[in-house]
């Protein structure tokens, strides 16, 4: 038996508010959506392909503390598109970690952007290849730790 990941589901608390991040940041469409009152969700496609689910059923923020998602990653070809990524976040003002491109760790050549969503949910895009020639914001810890 093999699993792979089909999508995630995200508890938001304005489905209109997150699906406009989402899609401006991840280029994601909406494939269908329910407006009615008390059962409002999304489903985010890409390329046809059902990659989220956002469900608006959750108040406050994000608990980093708590048990559950600590962070949801995504990965890009390459340095490039992370950047073009990064330039849109800084331009809807979200909380950028790290202060932009890192690699996962000390001499690692992957890396990439770690982000919060509006509902403080944290978020990673990353490339394989190209982030080696900066230092990591944390040493003797994973930059996907969020430390």
């Amino acid at each position: 038996m093999s699993f792979q990941t089909g999508h995630v589901g995200l508890n938001v608390t304005d489905l209109d508010a997150s699906k406009a991040f989402y899609e401006r940041v991840f280029g994601f469409s909406v494939a269908g959506e329910s407006k009615e009152d008390g059962r409002r969700y999304a489903f985010l496609a890409q390329d046809g392909t059902l990659v989220l689910t956002l469900w608006q059923q959750s108040e406050g923020r994000f608990g980093a503390g708590l048990p559950g998602l600590h962070h949801l990653s995504f990965q890009v070809v390459d340095l490039a598109a992370v950047r073009r990524a990064e330039a849109v976040i800084r331009e809807l003002g979200a909380t950028l970690h790290h202060d932009g491109v890192v690699p996962h760790g000390e001499g690692a050549s992957s890396g990439g952007v770690f982000f919060e969503d509006p509902d403080g949910i944290r978020l990673e895009i990353f490339a394989p290849d190209g982030a080696g020639d900066r230092g990591a914001p944390t040493s003797g810890a994973p930059t996907c730790g969020f430390f």
